[in-house]
């Protein structure tokens, strides 16, 4: 009895039939590869400078356009040539909040944007859209509960009750 198995692109077999098949086209690796040396190879900018980092990020945003390449956080900070605490650090205002928050919110916010409509528009794997929505723009999926007992029910607790509740216990 043979496998039951699903065809790839390009007559490729998937044995893995519960695994959806990745949608790779031949030349997808250099397209992605020269799209990120090209961010990353940019020749530095002065970043203390709220210009040019407004204009290295319109760039960025642009070229991405132009290549058909959705932005990234990373790709965002490599065409500026800072880390990815750097961006935090300047998003949340602890570094450079007076001079460079405003922009890197507005452009945090298109990229924020974006994800929405691929993951509304059916763009993006949506395991890939949660893990990319909790890690670069702070989505959670839990619920908290925090109980606060009322000074009522605190002072209704008698040790006494207490202490007649644990004696009616089965000694094991």
């Amino acid at each position: 009895m043979s496998e039951k198995t699903t065809p790839v692109k390009k007559g490729r077999k998937n044995n893995f039939p519960n695994v959806q098949p990745l949608n790779v086209e031949p030349g997808d690796n250099s397209k992605y590869l020269r799209h990120a040396m090209a961010t990353k190879n940019l020749p530095p900018i002065d970043i203390s400078d709220v210009n040019q980092v407004r204009d290295r990020l319109e760039w960025y945003f642009d070229h991405c356009a132009d290549y058909d390449m959705k932005p990234t956080v990373t790709g965002f900070c490599n065409s500026l040539g800072i880390s990815r605490q750097t961006l935090m650090n300047w998003r949340t205002g602890t570094y450079r909040g007076d001079s460079h928050q405003e922009v890197i919110l507005k452009a945090y916010g298109l990229l924020e944007e974006l994800w929405e409509n691929y993951m509304q528009n059916g763009k993006i794997n949506p395991v890939s859209g949660i893990f990319l929505g909790k890690n670069n723009f702070g989505y959670q999926d839990k619920q908290e509960h925090v109980i606060t007992p009322t000074k009522a029910e605190v002072e209704a607790v008698d040790p006494l009750v207490i202490e007649a509740k644990y004696a009616e216990l089965p000694n094991e």
